[in-house]
């Protein structure tokens, strides 16, 4: 073989081994394999995984109902009626109401487990799942959500607008917001939430990183992560961004904020995108990684709700953002998901990232199951 043919061999093995490892890279981009019927048996799995073991409704504070909240959206997508009678149950158990003091002189909003916390979002998160419940079963009982006007009404007749001081309030409290706007046409629910989210944008929202801090105590440089960088706690923002994806729908088409809403949204996601680990997640500490490493569920489940209604609704774009749901995905079905539908990896009840904390395929909690059946509800509605 002479010189030149060998030169010709050589450079087409390059060629050949150059188009294989294209084609390779774009087989890896359609890791979403999932049919609807097989979305809706890893619903199944994971919601009659954590009823069965849960008969025991418990109240309507937020990290139940936070569960509920998700527990919605599964029986939208599969009709299952036994998701909608253990919603039914726990909310007939609670009588329909979050905190139950009924003297409004004594009513709070600062943090509070009592029943005198009523303005406290925490306890008013149970609202959104008691209006899908009166939505869901007849529009004709308006038992089912007359605390949540009651409680409603009365904090939209007072002066403050900081009710919302932290970044999980948002979560809880704007979708019940735009929700009893459909049901009652009062525009007033749309004008205090953009009052209260403003509030809580000027003391939360850094415009920088188009992230949220979990609330005041940790703005930057206040507050450092363990390697002297803006602390986010990933959970902190799954909540706000999985709060957009709730109420722009809800919002009249000419909503005077729904840009201002989307746009935020948008930003949120192009900055998430950027830190997301390899492997799919996000660590609890979405900018330092280093801080508090390893996987955590229910930001990540959060973050591919958000991801995927997005697109499901032509917010985000497909091909710049699928590949962060492949991942995130692939992520959550088949590591943090374990075979008994048990879902691990979920930080416990707190309010930022803790270096040295354990979350491991055992951590599992109320709120991430909630958070994966949003996740896993919207990839029922993306699939084909």
């Amino acid at each position: 073989m002479n010189l030149k043919n060998s030169f010709f061999i050589t450079l087409m093995a390059i060629f050949l081994l150059t188009a294989s490892c294209k084609s390779g890279a774009v087989q890896q981009k359609t890791a979403i394999k999932e049919t609807k019927k097989e979305v809706i048996a890893i619903i199944d799995k994971v919601n009659g995984h954590w009823q069965n073991n849960h008969p025991d409704l418990g109240n309507a504070f937020w990290n139940v109902a936070a569960y509920h909240t998700g527990n919605m959206e599964a029986y939208k997508v599969t009709k299952n009626k036994k998701y909608l009678d253990y919603s039914l149950a726990w909310a007939e158990k609670n009588q329909w109401m979050g905190a139950k003091s009924t003297n409004k002189a004594e009513w709070k909003y600062n943090y509070g487990e009592n029943d005198k916390h009523v303005l406290f979002g925490d306890w008013q998160i149970c609202f959104q799942t008691y209006i899908d419940l009166y939505n869901f079963t007849g529009k004709k009982d308006a038992s089912k959500i007359a605390r949540a006007r009651e409680v409603m009404e009365y904090q939209m007749s007072t002066a403050a607008n900081d009710y919302w001081w932290w970044v999980d309030g948002l979560y809880m409290v704007m979708p019940v917001m735009t929700k009893l706007y459909k049901v009652t046409g009062n525009e007033l629910y749309l004008e205090k939430l953009h009052e209260y989210l403003t509030y809580a944008n000027s003391i939360m929202y850094d415009d920088e990183a188009k992230l949220y801090f979990r609330d005041a105590k940790y703005i930057y440089p206040k507050h450092k992560s363990a390697n002297g960088k803006k602390d986010f706690w990933a959970r902190g923002d799954g909540w706000i961004f999985a709060a957009y994806a709730k109420i722009i729908p809800d919002l009249p088409k000419n909503a005077k904020h729904r840009e201002e809403y989307i746009n935020r949204f948008k930003a949120m996601a192009k900055s998430l995108a950027a830190a997301q680990q390899k492997e799919g997640y996000w660590t609890r500490s979405i900018l330092d990684p280093e801080h508090a490493p390893g996987p955590e569920t229910s930001g990540t489940a959060f973050f591919t709700y958000g991801y995927l209604w997005g697109i499901n609704n032509g917010i985000l774009d497909k091909m710049t953002y699928l590949p962060v749901v492949e991942k995130s995905w692939n992520y959550l079905t088949h590591f943090a998901l374990q075979e008994n539908g048990a879902l691990g990896y979920v930080q416990p009840i707190g309010e930022k990232a803790i270096p040295g904390q354990v979350v491991d395929k055992n951590s599992t909690a109320d709120f991430g199951v909630g958070a994966f059946l949003l996740a896993a509800s919207e990839m029922y509605r993306f699939v084909k």
